[in-house]
């Protein structure tokens, strides 16, 4: 999953995004509406987690500019108000969800999860293929039963791979959906973190590489 978060106060948008990385997201963070509309206009985020009262171009405005632009992001508004009539406002104005502040982590991160399943077609709750068992939401995945000792970037592709169903993945697609902006696109991060992946899921080999082309499951 793809994230933006656009919040005015350094400290907490670094905390947000710290604790949505270790849920296996690719969170990237603007501190202004400006910025996050220049960064929503080259990356097509999941979820855009953003503050209402936002400096250089307010939140409501960006949130205008994503549902006029057809965005394919959800946004998961923030505010220090929360009055029934600014979430219904703020609602109005095109979010799918409303959270104010301040609010608890664990909330933030599965009303994260639920909007951005609304932006892709519906996947169950806990992915399997064959002895293979993922639960996105406990991050828990086991084969065979066993419990696998998976990092979060681990976990983020094995998850990314068996939501896409028997498609090939391109390595650059992994980059785009499971790193955020700071991947350096020429290293070897991806080919890395898969020959980890595939030692800890043992044999035999599930995840298949398809010559100049990419992964699948």
């Amino acid at each position: 999953m793809r994230v933006l978060v656009v919040e005015d106060q350094p400290e907490l948008a670094d905390s947000v995004a710290r604790v949505l990385r270790r849920e296996g997201m690719a969170v990237d963070v603007a501190y202004d509406g400006a910025a996050a509309l220049e960064r929503t206009s080259v990356v097509d985020y999941d979820v855009v987690v953003l503050d209402r009262d936002l400096p250089v171009v307010h939140g409501d405005q960006v949130c205008r500019a994503l549902v006029a632009r057809e965005s394919p992001a959800r946004v998961l508004m923030l505010t220090a108000s929360g009055t029934v009539a600014e979430r219904v406002e703020g609602l109005g104005l095109g979010a799918d969800d409303y959270l104010p502040k301040p609010f608890a982590y664990a909330e933030l991160v599965a009303r994260v999860r639920a909007v951005s399943r609304r932006s892709r077609p519906a996947t169950p709750p806990v992915l399997t293929h064959g002895d293979l068992r993922l639960d996105p939401a406990q991050r828990v995945a086991a084969r065979a039963g066993a419990r696998l000792p998976l990092s979060p970037k681990e976990f983020a592709v094995l998850e990314y791979l068996l939501t896409c169903r028997g498609r090939v993945v391109s390595a650059e697609e992994l980059l785009d959906r499971v790193w955020d902006e700071a991947a350096d696109p020429f290293t070897t991060t991806v080919k890395a973190t898969m020959n980890r992946l595939r030692a800890k899921l043992g044999s035999p080999p599930l995840i298949e590489t398809v010559p100049r082309a990419g992964y699948r499951i």
